[in-house]
Protein backbone atom coordinates (compact mmCIF):
# COMPACT_ATOMS: atom_id res chain seq x y z
CA UNK A 1 0.00 0.00 0.00
CA UNK A 2 1.52 3.36 -0.94
CA UNK A 3 1.97 6.06 1.69
CA UNK A 4 -0.83 8.36 0.49
CA UNK A 5 -3.32 5.49 0.61
CA UNK A 6 -2.09 4.44 4.06
CA UNK A 7 -2.38 8.03 5.34
CA UNK A 8 -5.87 8.29 3.87
CA UNK A 9 -7.01 5.15 5.69
CA UNK A 10 -5.56 6.37 9.00
CA UNK A 11 -7.20 9.79 8.66
CA UNK A 12 -10.55 8.13 7.97
CA UNK A 13 -10.17 5.81 10.98
CA UNK A 14 -9.48 8.77 13.28
CA UNK A 15 -12.40 10.80 11.95
CA UNK A 16 -14.74 7.80 12.12
CA UNK A 17 -13.75 7.33 15.76
CA UNK A 18 -14.83 10.89 16.60
CA UNK A 19 -18.00 10.51 14.52
CA UNK A 20 -19.20 7.85 16.99
CA UNK A 21 -19.44 10.41 19.80
CA UNK A 22 -22.83 11.87 20.65
CA UNK A 23 -22.87 15.59 21.48
CA UNK A 24 -23.85 16.12 25.11
CA UNK A 25 -26.66 18.55 24.34
CA UNK A 26 -28.94 19.51 21.50
CA UNK A 27 -30.08 17.46 18.55
CA UNK A 28 -26.81 17.45 16.66
CA UNK A 29 -25.79 14.96 13.99
CA UNK A 30 -22.13 14.19 13.22
CA UNK A 31 -21.32 13.32 9.60
CA UNK A 32 -18.11 12.20 7.94
CA UNK A 33 -17.16 13.52 4.53
CA UNK A 34 -14.37 11.66 2.73
CA UNK A 35 -13.10 12.66 -0.72
CA UNK A 36 -10.20 10.36 -1.57
CA UNK A 37 -9.84 11.75 -5.09
CA UNK A 38 -9.11 15.27 -3.83
CA UNK A 39 -7.61 14.25 -0.47
CA UNK A 40 -10.20 16.06 1.66
CA UNK A 41 -11.55 14.63 4.93
CA UNK A 42 -13.97 16.24 7.35
CA UNK A 43 -16.21 15.70 10.33
CA UNK A 44 -19.23 17.98 10.19
CA UNK A 45 -21.85 18.81 12.78
CA UNK A 46 -25.39 19.85 11.91
CA UNK A 47 -28.53 20.26 13.96
CA UNK A 48 -30.09 22.36 16.68
CA UNK A 49 -29.19 23.26 20.25
CA UNK A 50 -32.38 24.73 21.71
CA UNK A 51 -33.21 27.56 19.28
CA UNK A 52 -29.69 27.89 17.86
CA UNK A 53 -28.64 26.29 14.55
CA UNK A 54 -25.42 24.29 14.77
CA UNK A 55 -23.40 23.62 11.63
CA UNK A 56 -19.78 23.49 10.61
CA UNK A 57 -16.53 21.58 10.72
CA UNK A 58 -15.24 19.78 13.76
CA UNK A 59 -12.28 18.40 11.80
CA UNK A 60 -10.97 19.32 8.35
CA UNK A 61 -7.86 17.62 6.94
CA UNK A 62 -6.18 17.88 3.53
CA UNK A 63 -3.84 15.16 2.23
CA UNK A 64 -1.47 16.27 -0.55
CA UNK A 65 1.82 14.80 -1.72
CA UNK A 66 2.36 12.62 1.36
CA UNK A 67 1.74 15.58 3.68
CA UNK A 68 -1.22 15.96 6.03
CA UNK A 69 -2.46 19.49 6.57
CA UNK A 70 -4.82 19.86 9.53
CA UNK A 71 -6.86 22.90 8.49
CA UNK A 72 -9.26 22.79 11.43
CA UNK A 73 -9.28 20.72 14.60
CA UNK A 74 -12.16 21.24 16.99
CA UNK A 75 -11.32 18.25 19.18
CA UNK A 76 -10.28 18.89 22.77
CA UNK A 77 -6.95 17.05 22.65
CA UNK A 78 -6.39 17.40 18.94
CA UNK A 79 -6.24 14.77 16.22
CA UNK A 80 -2.48 15.26 15.78
CA UNK A 81 -1.89 12.75 18.57
CA UNK A 82 -4.31 10.21 17.12
CA UNK A 83 -2.52 10.36 13.77
CA UNK A 84 0.91 9.96 15.37
CA UNK A 85 -0.29 7.06 17.57
CA UNK A 86 -1.42 5.30 14.40
CA UNK A 87 2.04 5.57 12.87
CA UNK A 88 2.18 8.86 10.97
CA UNK A 89 5.43 10.74 11.50
CA UNK A 90 4.98 14.21 13.06
CA UNK A 91 7.15 15.58 10.23
CA UNK A 92 4.35 14.64 7.80
CA UNK A 93 1.76 16.75 9.65
CA UNK A 94 1.28 20.50 9.25
CA UNK A 95 -0.90 22.38 11.74
CA UNK A 96 -2.31 24.84 9.21
CA UNK A 97 -4.67 26.40 11.77
CA UNK A 98 -1.68 27.95 13.56
CA UNK A 99 -0.25 31.18 12.09
CA UNK A 100 3.07 30.74 10.30
CA UNK A 101 3.18 27.03 11.03
CA UNK A 102 6.11 25.53 9.11
CA UNK A 103 6.20 22.02 7.71
CA UNK A 104 7.21 19.58 10.40
CA UNK A 105 5.69 21.54 13.26
CA UNK A 106 4.26 19.40 16.01
CA UNK A 107 2.37 19.94 19.21
CA UNK A 108 3.70 19.70 22.72
CA UNK A 109 0.80 19.10 25.02
CA UNK A 110 0.86 19.10 28.78
CA UNK A 111 -1.74 16.43 29.44
CA UNK A 112 -2.46 18.00 32.84
CA UNK A 113 -3.55 21.28 31.31
CA UNK A 114 -5.57 22.39 28.33
CA UNK A 115 -2.75 24.37 26.73
CA UNK A 116 -1.44 23.43 23.32
CA UNK A 117 1.62 24.97 21.78
CA UNK A 118 3.45 24.45 18.54
CA UNK A 119 7.15 23.68 18.39
CA UNK A 120 9.43 22.87 15.51
CA UNK A 121 10.18 19.16 15.23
Amino acid sequence: MDQVLAFSEIIKQVIEHYAQFQPSHGKIRLETIFDDRQGRYALMQTGWDRDRRIRGNLIYVVLEQEMIRIEYDGMEQGIFYDLVKKGISPERIVLAYLPDCPTGARLDFDRNSSSKQSVIA
